[in-house]
């Protein structure tokens, strides 16, 4: 590149064109056109706006772009339209040739319309916006560093541990500190730093974690079920960074530095006896890093979040997902699962067989190959207790269950008063547990004998004792039978009777019945 304004600081001190070509590595020709040239246009005195791409336009205006007949691109109208999704500069470059050839002009090339591009951003962003998309990702890990409450009792010091949530477009963060860091912290982080940011990125980038990613493989990595169920919740993407790559979610690993930095180290020296109260001072500084003005750029985080981001990002679902936690477990022989000393019943078709068990705080929802099979209110309290539901049971077990004396009752009312008042006596003289065992043999004949026939042995049982067995029930029912059977019998024989069979004329015939 030719260095005007060398060129004439030199000449202007006195040195000869040979001396100056010498210099500055360009030849007698070129120099003497500059110095020619800058006194055609009386270029006198050097001004610190006069840099070498003010002179060249200046000296040579037919060597700049325009002057070459090319269009000139507005720059800033191309950083704004690559903030929207699915703009590109290839794009945005056709556009540019189609509106060149309608101004019978020329038009930059791709390479160097990317080239003009990338020189304007560079003065203008930190990180290409081609890179990060307003919206696009939230980038979540734990700090390395800790923070701690003080016991009030013993006095000991418990470990917090710093969720950290980053959106890289905007810088915008969200810090949250939990006792532990299990995949239900994992999961209440997330929704936290939603709610603190009013939307949903469309995609999240979390580390390797165990709580996040079951598996790590790079093309398909495994996620945790409750991780997956909460991006599904909020129609979310996971895309798990690669291992040992912490250049995968740089934003969210330089505000964890930066986050320890302002809000951890500026809360060291503060004492705190709960959670609650540690969350409330962590929030305060984190308002103050999110508002506090950039040093290279204009604005803050939240200001550049609000007016450029946000717009962006999807809308927050309600109400906030619930927290669950997965298990895996057998069906018992008893058609019961085990969860957390709390016995649960599934479909007894499923005994022996493997579910998987979705856990919310007051909800357990049973799965078999991804269908759900069962649900229960959980359990509280002492532990070993039964949920059962009747229509997991088999049918006996659901016919002994429903055996009461109520029940028995019921059906002796559907037979008739006579049975009904039996089977009141039989309750009254023996206890619970005799009494429904000669209920149910009582029950158990109607399969040989008509509802008639029950009734009328009942009357006549009653009839003759006032403390009626199922053994004296039977010897009725046997009885009325076999006369049932004789009556029918000799019915039969009378029927088939013929008066006028053989030689036998009878009174008729003599006319003894005029």
């Amino acid at each position: 590149m030719i260095q005007y304004r060398k060129i004439l600081e030199l000449y202007k001190k006195g040195m000869s064109q040979r001396t100056i070509s010498a210099s500055i590595g360009s030849s007698r020709q070129t120099v003497s056109k500059v110095i020619n040239r800058a006194k055609e246009k009386e270029i006198t005195v050097l001004t610190d706006e006069m840099t070498n791409t003010w002179l060249k336009s200046q000296l040579f205006p037919s060597q700049t772009p325009r002057g070459r007949g090319f269009v000139e691109e507005d720059w800033r109208y191309v950083h704004a339209e690559l903030k929207k999704k699915h703009m590109t500069l290839r794009l945005l470059h056709k556009e540019y040739e189609i509106r060149a050839a309608d101004e019978q002009r020329l038009a930059y090339s791709y390479r160097t319309y990317c080239q003009h591009y990338n020189d304007y951003a560079r003065t203008h962003r930190l990180t290409l916006p081609i890179k990060r998309k307003p919206g696009e990702l939230l980038e979540v890990d734990w700090a390395g560093e800790t923070l701690h409450l003080k016991d009030r009792m013993s006095g000991e010091a418990i470990t917090v541990y710093v969720f950290v949530a980053s959106l890289p477009f905007s810088q915008y963060s969200y810090v949250e500190g939990f006792l532990d860091m299990t995949a239900k912290s994992w999961g209440l982080g997330h929704i936290h730093a939603f709610e603190y940011f009013k939307s949903v990125p469309e995609v999240l980038v979390p580390d390797n974690l165990k709580t996040g990613v079951t598996k790590a493989i790079h093309a398909e990595p495994v996620l945790n079920e409750a991780y997956r169920e909460l991006a599904d919740y909020y129609q979310t993407v996971i895309v798990p960074t690669r291992t040992v790559k912490p250049k995968d979610k740089a934003s969210v690993e330089g505000n964890v530095g930066y986050v320890s930095r302002q809000i951890i180290m500026g809360l060291r020296n503060i004492q705190c006896f709960s959670l609650g109260e540690l969350n409330a001072a962590i929030h305060e500084k984190l308002e103050v890093l999110n508002t506090t003005p950039f040093q290279k750029r204009d604005g803050s985080r939240q200001t550049v979040f609000d007016t450029e981001e946000h717009p962006y990002m999807l809308p927050l679902r309600q109400p906030p997902f619930e927290i669950s936690d997965w298990r895996v477990s057998k069906v018992q022989k008893n058609y019961h699962i085990q969860v957390d000393r709390q016995y649960y019943s599934v479909p007894y078709e499923y005994v022996h067989c493997q579910v998987d068990v979705r856990l919310t705080l007051d909800l357990i929802e049973v799965y078999f190959k991804d269908s759900r099979i069962a649900s229960h209110k959980r359990l509280t309290g002492d532990t070993g207790q039964y949920q059962t539901c009747v229509d997991h049971m088999p049918e006996h077990h659901r016919k002994y269950l429903a055996h009461s004396p109520e029940s028995c009752l019921e059906w002796a009312k559907t037979v008739g008063p006579n049975m009904e008042k039996l089977c009141t006596v039989i309750i009254e003289n023996n206890v619970e547990k005799r009494a429904l065992n000669i209920l149910a043999g009582i029950q158990r004949l109607e399969k040989q004998y008509s509802v008639n026939a029950l009734e009328t042995s009942a009357e006549i049982l009653m009839g003759v004792t006032m403390h009626p067995t199922l053994t004296g029930l039977k010897q009725v029912l046997k009885r009325q039978k076999k006369r049932q059977m004789t009556e029918s019998s000799k019915t039969s024989s009378q029927r088939n009777t013929d008066k006028n069979f053989g030689f036998v004329r009878g009174a008729n015939y003599f006319g003894g019945n005029q």
